[in-house]
């Protein structure tokens, strides 16, 4: 009797990995081929002019006497606001549908997953929905890179130390 209940096994997993293979054939019929080539083209244009355009910024605001310090801050903090904004408004996810990772890549993509999760959020309320949602992305990104940074500094304490 327990040669069949492993034999019933054997036929029930034989069948389960039919069904599976069966299943993958039936979702290749309709999954789109990806177009990588045109994909690739389109990410490194997008994520070119992106940085064209902060060069460009940062090269007229140290034109105007900032340092080159402040103007990387300053450019970093207008993507990371523009990328903010243009989701709030949904048309970061439009741009990115077509732009691909030229636009994710960037410390724009960071910006962007911060503010989309909170969006989703934001019928629980402005502390229970947003503000709570706001960091799960941007809460281990400053821990780990928090931690980093503790660690890198007490190696770099005891180097110069001894």
């Amino acid at each position: 009797m327990l040669q069949i209940s492993e034999e019933q096994n054997k036929e029930k997993e034989k069948q389960k990995k039919e069904i599976g293979k069966a299943y993958g054939k039936y979702a290749k019929q309709f999954t789109p081929k990806p177009k990588y080539f045109s994909n690739c083209v389109k990410a490194f244009l997008t994520g070119g002019i992106i940085c064209v355009a902060a060069l460009a910024v940062q090269n007229r605001l140290q034109a105007a006497g900032i340092s080159e310090k402040d103007a990387g801050a300053f450019v970093t903090m207008g993507l990371v606001i523009l990328a903010q904004l243009l989701t709030g408004l949904g048309i970061f996810d439009v741009i990115a549908k077509h732009a691909g990772a030229g636009v994710i890549v960037p410390i724009t993509g960071f910006a962007n997953s911060m503010v989309a999760p909170a969006i989703e959020f934001k019928k629980e309320g402005p502390v229970l929905g947003v503000g709570s949602k706001l960091f799960t992305v941007a809460g281990p990104v400053l821990v780990c890179g928090i931690s980093a940074a503790t660690v890198t500094g007490i190696i770099y304490w005891f180097i110069e130390k001894f």
